[in-house]
């Protein structure tokens, strides 16, 4: 896909919705906003495969229309547009959503946090979705697992990282708790969507970006710009994506519709994160083979930087919890405590298996 083709300008507007609209035959149409542009592999296409199943799976009872990044409301808009009743639903990010509270980005990613497994155990078998209901609840929104990335790469940069001190005086594109924790070794952070980071680095506007990893990146056209592309994505470990449902309209809903919107959403969760696990090996062969990308890792003095500074943003947020009932130091507590008992587990379990798989032997096929 052509890079331009998913890059649209941002659009504000859309008049406001009720809760459930009826269709002349008895139907139910509703709105889904997203944070994509157009068309991007796995997050945009995840969205309308989403939206397409409820609409299948309801036989037409409910028919979801989607609109891309700027089409009805801005790529951050969609909290807003969703609390407001412009759309009925949305899919994006939590994290983006941190100037809300300080308690959505756990709900995505936190650095040196969850897996892709360990947020769907937190959030499912866990006290996650309890705490992320009672986030939400004030702003009149639900929110749903509804896809993930995988473990993210940590970037595009157009010079070397060995150091520290390589960091700072970046401009780096990096949203959320992220952004705090560099910012804490010198760089400054910027916010983009997905949409305005290839020309914001093309035209210096950013010296470096993290996005997503080879399957998104490799669309998006990043190595055309920049040719270091940096791993140990410890921002985003596991990235989880959310179908947040405004919760009026929810509650219009009987109890069958309300079932298999649940259901879609548990089937994006892991068709997305499936789709990513299958393209982002061959795109990573492309960008190194084709485009002659460098891949690199982070020096582990870098990383255990990153780290203290991540503990630090982690206290500064649970220390600076204001709300009444103290649901932003709960989930920071909840986190840690699932996160200690998840991670031996880990740790014995299938990371030791990926230490073991890279040992000097491969399968090979008899001749």
């Amino acid at each position: 896909m052509k890079r331009r083709s998913f890059i649209k300008a941002a659009a504000v507007g859309g008049a406001s919705v009720s809760a459930a609209p009826a269709l002349s035959q008895g139907l139910i149409e509703w709105r889904m906003v997203t944070s994509w542009p157009k068309g991007l592999p796995g997050l945009g296409t995840g969205a309308e495969r989403l939206a397409a199943n409820i609409t299948a799976m309801s036989n037409g009872r409910l028919t979801i229309k989607v609109y891309a990044a700027g089409e009805l409301v801005p790529a951050f808009g969609c909290f807003d547009a969703v609390a407001n009743g412009t759309a009925q639903m949305s899919h994006d990010a939590a994290y983006y959503h941190n100037g809300k509270s300080e308690g959505c980005p756990f709900f995505t990613a936190f650095p040196f946090g969850f897996t892709a497994g360990e947020i769907e155990g937190w959030v499912k078998y866990g006290n996650g979705q309890k705490l992320w209901d009672e986030l939400y609840l004030p702003f009149g929104i639900r929110g749903f697992l509804a896809g993930n990335t995988g473990t993210q790469m940590l970037g595009w940069f157009k010079k070397e990282i060995h150091s520290v001190a390589d960091l700072n005086g970046l401009k780096f594109r990096a949203p959320g708790n992220q952004g705090k924790i560099l910012q804490k070794l010198g760089v400054t952070p910027v916010t983009l969507p997905g949409g305005e980071i290839f020309p914001a680095l093309q035209s210096g506007a950013i010296d470096a970006a993290e996005w997503i990893g080879p399957y998104n990146d490799l669309a998006l056209g990043f190595y055309q710009v920049c040719k270091y592309y940096y791993s140990h994505g410890y921002h985003e470990p596991g990235p989880a994506l959310q179908l947040m449902i405004n919760e009026q309209a929810w509650q219009s809903l009987p109890k069958d519709l309300q079932a298999i919107i649940t259901t879609a959403a548990e089937a994006a969760n892991r068709d997305i994160l499936a789709e990513y696990n299958a393209r982002s090996g061959p795109a990573l062969r492309t960008l190194v083979e084709n485009h002659g990308v460098l891949v690199r890792g982070l020096p582990e003095d870098v990383l255990i930087a990153c780290g203290e500074k991540a503990n630090e943003v982690l206290n500064e947020i649970h220390a600076g919890d204001t709300t009444p009932n103290k649901i932003v130091k709960r989930i920071v507590e909840d986190f840690l405590a699932f996160r200690a008992d998840v991670v031996p587990w880990t740790r014995i379990g299938e990371q030791a298996y990926l230490n073991a798989r890279r040992l000097p032997f491969e399968f090979k096929l008899k001749a």
